[in-house]
């Protein structure tokens, strides 16, 4: 083989070789020599079992602004959006999950008081050491100087009399006690006899929970074959009413709100005619919960309980809305409502998740105001009357 044939053979091979390399690094330029990775699938955050969504409705839902109502015209669209059935499936979950006991629910609130009742049943009698224990507990949990002397004084004096010699004794005569300082309050809530729309002011400072509240009410009352409407009075909290168009939504109840910064007085007026207007039986109203002070805030308060009755409504409930975490302090803010808008009733929220339950005794023993409703969850279901028995007993239940 010559020298020329050997170069042409050389030259192929370079050009054979150098085919191949271009080849494969236009392979790995579009990836087809590494097979990509099977893509991994979407991981789901799955809620846990008690989580309620509803209760933190998002802005938005159908409105009727107050200054548009025409009360004149029954058949009107214009007076009130009527919302359908709930679109979200958390109202009909909470439906169907039994909730959790009372007992259950207020673990917290028994740990103030559990572990003081636990040490002295575990003496082999009573003294005034005893009593002392089951005092700091008592105050621990938020019952008050005052309601807790009122408890422990008498106890003392049946320690001291013989009349109680044992631990079990002293813990059943506490919740005897207690029992007959819950015992006797009206606790109903109150509609019309006739035909005319009842009123229920909602009323509590900012944060305690009026819209939710306000919400489950609606739902409860729905669901017991009354006709509601909620008008968004809150005027001056952003996004209040769009929260309340939300409930309004999902429960199923008419729904009127005014403009941003308007007259609250007036949205509740136009919310009970546009009512009386449409037969509905029941008018939840929400109210502001802070203005640039204190007395302009009652005094507003003050304004619309007298407005919500010139026209068709009557007012049968004001219910005052306090978290109870903050403990005495709701004791105060009960006391300066009372003062401002004759407060019917208490709803107790967040009690499932305080150790402060002892505001309960507190208000009322102190102010006589009965406490009808109490928060014990999230859930739509998870507002509750409130029944003092039951109370009690899981507050001391060892």
């Amino acid at each position: 083989m010559d020298q020329m044939t050997w170069i042409y053979l050389i030259a192929a091979a370079v050009v054979v070789v150098f085919g191949i390399g271009v080849v494969a690094m236009s392979r790995r330029r579009s990836g087809i020599s590494t097979p990509p990775a099977a893509p991994q699938s979407a991981r789901v955050e799955r809620p846990p079992a008690d989580h309620h969504p509803v209760d933190t409705p998002a802005a938005g839902g159908v409105a009727t602004r107050a200054e548009d109502v025409d009360v004149a015209d029954a058949d009107a669209g214009a007076v009130t959006a009527e919302v359908g059935e709930s679109d979200s499936d958390d109202v009909a979950d909470a439906d169907v999950v039994a909730p959790a006991s009372m007992r259950e629910r207020l673990a917290r609130a028994r740990g103030a008081i559990g572990g003081a009742l636990g040490s002295v049943l575990g003496r082999p009698g009573v003294d005034d050491v005893a009593i002392d224990e089951i005092e700091e507990a008592l105050l621990l949990a938020d019952l008050g100087v005052e309601v807790t002397m009122a408890l422990l004084d008498p106890l003392r004096e049946r320690v001291r009399s013989r009349d109680i010699t044992s631990p079990a004794e002293l813990v059943s005569g506490l919740r005897a006690d207690m029992l007959a300082r819950l015992h006797g309050a009206d606790r109903d809530l109150h509609t019309r006899s006739d035909d005319g729309p009842s009123v229920w002011l909602v009323v509590g400072v900012n944060g305690v929970g009026k819209t939710t509240t306000i919400g489950k009410l609606s739902q409860r009352l729905i669901g017991d074959g009354h006709m509601v409407l909620l008008a968004a009075g809150d005027t001056f909290r952003a996004a209040a009413a769009e929260q309340l168009g939300m409930w309004a939504e999902r429960s199923g109840a008419q729904f009127v709100r005014g403009a941003e910064g308007g007259d609250p007085s007036s949205v509740i007026f136009d919310g009970v005619e546009a009512a009386a207007a449409r037969g509905v039986n029941v008018v939840l109203a929400d109210t502001a919960g802070r203005l640039h002070t204190r007395q302009n805030l009652m005094d507003e308060l003050s304004k619309v309980r007298r407005v919500a009755e010139k026209g068709a409504g009557e007012v049968t409930e004001t219910l005052l809305v306090i978290d109870a975490t903050t403990g005495q302090n709701g004791l105060v803010q009960a006391r300066e409502f009372a003062e401002a808008t004759a407060v019917t009733g208490v709803v107790v929220t967040k009690l499932d998740g305080s150790a402060k339950g002892g505001i309960v005794f507190a208000i009322e023993t102190e102010l006589g105001i009965p406490v009808k409703l109490v928060g014990i969850g999230e859930g739509i279901a998870d507002l509750v009357p409130f029944d003092p028995e039951e109370f009690v007993e899981a507050l001391i239940d060892q």
